[in-house]
């Protein structure tokens, strides 16, 4: 297993977002900063208000810390919790959000011109991907194995592989009572030439 980058969380820089109401740090977006088909970052939510409009961009958001929100996505409100599955909405819907109770550190996906998702780990058991690129955003740390390889990673960090292994798992060096990863697949559509 070789390839795979591993980015911590707190060592990307705080950016403001598009629309001014919170901050981001930008883990990954492929193939550039400025061109990106794939973009995983982290936002810091303080307080309740509205989301930057991505207009043929794909989203999906998870909650890391804290005790989650209420989205209003186009009109249909959707409670996000740190165990529930990752939601997915269009970029350009307008969406507001509710702090549950407390500010809130959550995981973005966002994807233009690719296809991708977000789910949940199962501590310890098998994931294929099914994607071009994959990674895994770790609650805690612990060791990502693909076959005979392994690669240890700390909480709260991405390891990215941009070839995707056949199979990984992730083993949780602590099991707490709430979700220990979250998985992330990715494949960019071919461009028309």
């Amino acid at each position: 297993m070789t390839g795979a980058l591993l980015i911590r969380a707190d060592d990307a820089a705080p950016q403001p977002w598009r629309n001014g109401g919170g901050v981001t740090r930008e883990l990954l977006a492929w193939p550039t900063a400025g061109e990106w088909r794939v973009r995983i970052s982290v936002a810091d939510i303080e307080t309740d208000g509205p989301f930057s409009a991505y207009p043929g961009v794909s989203r999906w958001f998870a909650v890391l810390k804290g005790a989650g929100v209420e989205l209003n996505v186009d009109g249909a409100l959707h409670r996000v919790t740190r165990n529930a599955a990752p939601l997915a909405f269009a970029g350009d819907a307008m969406t507001t959000c509710r702090l549950i109770d407390g500010p809130t550190r959550d995981l973005n996906l966002m994807l233009r011109g690719a296809t991708g998702s977000i789910a949940l780990v199962d501590d310890g058991l098998d994931w294929v991907p099914q994607a071009a690129q994959c990674g895994l955003f770790s609650a805690v740390a612990g060791v990502v194995r693909s076959g005979d390889s392994e690669i240890d990673v700390p909480a709260y960090a991405l390891a990215w592989f941009g070839a995707a292994p056949p199979r990984l798992a992730f083993v949780a060096g602590q099991r707490p009572a709430s979700a220990v990863g979250w998985w992330i697949a990715a494949t960019p559509e071919e461009k028309a030439t």
